[in-house]
């Protein structure tokens, strides 16, 4: 594994472009059995891909916004990269799950109003 990345601004260290490997363990163990054992070379390689993976989601959605001319990303725009790279069985179910985290969201700052508004 390269320690150091070239970049145009110096350079990056390879640790901090990707997930940090005790999340994706995490995540791992989750949809394993709970006495399963997870290598060490396995997770590096998960955290390897997915961390390519969100990186090229995001590249795609970027780009979008660079010639929407807009400097912000947001869900939206990687459920629209998500489709437009091919990821179509995914759409569906990442935008339901947008939605309803808005809502939560939503739903969320109102009860923060109505806690501010009874204290004072």
């Amino acid at each position: 594994m390269v320690d150091k990345i070239g970049a145009d601004h110096g350079t990056i260290k390879e640790q901090d472009r990707l997930l940090p490997i005790a999340n994706v363990g995490r995540i791992m163990k989750q949809i394993l059995p709970p006495n399963a054992k997870i290598s060490k070379q396995a997770k590096e390689t998960m955290q390897e891909c997915v961390s390519e993976f969100i990186g090229f989601v995001t590249s795609e959605a970027s780009e979008k916004c660079r010639k929407e001319r807009r400097k912000t990303v947001n869900g939206d725009d990687i459920c629209c990269a998500m489709e437009m790279l091919g990821f179509d069985d995914y759409d569906s179910l990442l935008r339901r799950y947008l939605h309803r985290y808005r809502e939560l969201e939503g739903e969320k700052a109102n009860q923060d109003k109505m806690m501010n508004n009874t204290q004072q």
